[in-house]
């Protein structure tokens, strides 16, 4: 990884000058395509925000910041180049945590820039704890709604919600009911895959099989129950899993 970071500030050079990549096509990869909202605030100031291909772009402290981060379950990973210093940050982790890559890259990024050092790690974790008490306490209200819910045996006409439902993007998921439960189920996606429950009208809640996930989600249905639009229920679920752009549309 370290050689890799060096061959993309060396402008795609390697080894005994082999060249892996143009430095033209260098800098249409860190061309923004994307614009990103972004808030100018300190340290950074930061001014723009954009996504290059395969790369976030950013000004930080007047530097050009290019940098990517990576996740599977259970790691985070995060990638910085600052190439006006010549700097590349690599932070491999063995924890599902973005404050924790943040704060040791941040910590390093601002020794270069002269920004006096601060205990990034204390102010990260609070601030990550703070989110979860907040995402704890948004999901644990609608499954405590789902719960009384049970309890009180509300009934709903299963079929009136159940068949196959198509994403132009994702593909195709099933809303099924077996003895008396419904199920979620991606066909192009196996682990996406769990219970439905009543939450309030036209609106379930699904539960992951997997709890890894941590990514339990609305599900709305709209248009006489033709269309099923999607939100997280926590506010700290991981952005990659972007429910919120789907619309799938009974087939």
């Amino acid at each position: 990884m370290s050689k890799w970071a060096i061959m993309q500030l060396n402008k795609g050079k390697y080894g005994n000058g082999n060249q892996l990549f143009s430095e033209i096509r260098q800098a249409e990869m860190w061309t923004p395509q994307t614009i990103i909202p972004v808030n100018t605030m300190p340290p950074y100031n930061t001014h723009f925000s954009a996504y290059g291909l395969g790369w976030g772009l950013a000004d930080v402290k007047g530097y050009k910041q290019i940098s990517h981060t990576g996740g599977l379950e259970g790691t985070v990973t995060q990638v910085t180049l600052i190439p006006e210093l010549h700097l590349g940050i690599i932070v491999l982790t063995n924890q599902q945590s973005g404050a924790a890559f943040r704060a040791i890259t941040n910590t390093v990024k601002n020794s270069y820039m002269g920004i006096p050092a601060e205990d990034l790690v204390a102010q990260y974790s609070k601030t990550a704890g703070n989110n979860a008490v907040e995402d704890n306490k948004i999901t644990n209200a609608v499954w405590e709604i789902v719960s009384k819910n049970q309890k009180t045996k509300i009934k709903t006409d299963a079929k009136k919600y159940t068949g196959t439902f198509h994403d132009n993007w994702f593909g195709d998921i099933v809303i099924s009911e077996k003895n008396g439960k419904m199920y979620f189920a991606s066909k192009r996606s196996p682990q996406l895959k769990g219970e439905v429950f009543f939450y309030k009208e036209n609106n379930f809640v699904v539960k992951w099989d997997n709890p890894y996930f941590h990514a339990d989600a609305h599900i709305f249905y709209e248009n006489d129950n033709k269309t099923i639009k999607m939100l997280p229920i926590g506010p700290d679920t991981d952005f990659s899993y972007d429910f919120q752009d789907l619309e799938f549309t009974k087939n």
